[in-house]
């Protein structure tokens, strides 16, 4: 190498304080910062020299780089690196669990029944027979997933203590394990497997929609929602975000409506959901379903709404301008409440012309 070694026969090689210097000052800076707190480690001589296991590696001598000089073998160097690996792992988990902590909100709590709770995790509360097996989906990926990575963990500890270049100096040479490579072929193919069972299940019951007692017809407006009953004298009728002024005390701000879609308890209502002019996304959480409203297209999906109440969701899919004020509000009522609401809606909605019940899709909603 030209200008940068001295003669061979002198037995070390003489190199410039390039890029081998630099990462032995990085690592001797963070392992300052590490050790800074207290724990435990080895601090060798920054002068020490290791004896080379080979002469392939033959002790490497750095020269002068301004005032400081550094005599380092790559053997030294690999252990006095991996003596931090253990400060560094244990002061991260130590921020991760500090951060985990200062960042979960004072007052966090589950989600409710038909709307969003304040700071809440996890899903709304299921009030249809298709929600339900969502949750326990949802429950039992979860506890897949805490195996895996508790696992995954696992190893990584073991490696980390087990395997570093100061516990184990003289690394196996072994490429090739034949169980080792069946078992993580076998293994993730089980899984996803176990998974796929229970998910399949899940997508026939919300694909497959049982003999219907009410249709219901839901068509995206910018930035409304519009509901048809076919089977109930075939009225409809537009519903829109009631502004803040006019909100009534109790009601939620964003998602309460004027005009709400009415259905009876434990009734199998299939929704037809189409688009009026661009595409949106009918959701209602704690239904489990959510279905897009496209131009020309008919959608299908359906609920059995098993609690009396009031439920709420909101567009899901980015349409535009007022996309945040596209609330959905379904009220569930028993069957003579609802026969009440239909004979009421028939005199409110029914005598209204086709221009006029759509004439509200062009008002802005109130921010």
């Amino acid at each position: 190498m030209a200008g940068g070694l001295s003669s061979e026969s002198r037995g070390d090689r003489i190199m410039r304080p390039s890029r081998t210097f630099l990462i032995r000052r990085i690592a001797s800076t963070a392992k300052l910062w590490f050790m800074s707190a207290g724990f435990p480690g080895h601090h060798a001589p920054r002068d020490q020299e290791t004896p080379a296991a080979a002469p392939s590696q033959s002790n490497v001598k750095i020269a002068p780089y301004g005032t400081v000089t550094v005599r380092i073998g790559p053997l030294t160097a690999a252990i006095q690196g991996a003596e931090t690996t253990m400060p560094v792992l244990l002061r991260t988990i130590a921020i991760a669990a500090l951060a985990a902590f200062l960042l979960v909100p004072e007052g966090a709590a589950l989600a409710g029944l038909g709307q969003p709770t304040p700071w809440e995790i996890g899903l709304q509360d299921s009030a249809t027979p298709v929600m339900d097996n969502i949750i326990e989906l949802h429950t039992f990926v979860m506890w897949i997933i805490t195996a895996i990575t508790l696992f995954v963990l696992g190893l990584l500890v073991i490696i980390i203590v087990r395997f570093n270049a100061a516990a184990n100096p003289t690394p196996s040479r072994t490429t090739h394990n034949t169980l080792l490579e069946v078992l993580w072929t076998v293994v993730p193919v089980m899984i996803l497997v176990t998974i796929a069972v229970p998910s399949f299940r899940a997508l026939f019951l919300q694909l497959n929609t049982p003999p219907a007692d009410l249709t219901v017809k839901v068509t995206g407006v910018t930035w409304n929602w519009k509901y048809d009953y076919p089977d109930h004298g075939d009225f409809e009728f537009d519903s829109l975000m009631t502004p803040d002024k006019d909100l009534k005390p109790g009601r939620p701000r964003l998602l309460t409506v004027d005009n709400e879609m009415v259905v009876p308890v434990n009734k199998v209502v299939r929704v037809l959901v189409t688009g009026f002019d661009v595409i949106h996304s009918f959701k209602v959480p704690s239904f489990g379903i959510m279905i897009d409203a496209i131009p020309g297209r008919l959608n299908e999906t359906w609920f059995k709404a098993t609690r009396e109440g009031w439920y709420y969701g909101q567009c899901s899919e980015l349409c535009g301008r007022d996309h945040s004020f596209m609330p959905i509000a379904v009220r569930v009522v028993s069957d003579a409440e609802f026969a009440t609401w239909v004979d009421e809606a028939k005199k409110k909605f029914g005598a209204a012309d086709g221009p006029n019940r759509i004439a509200a899709a062009t008002t802005t909603p109130a921010q």
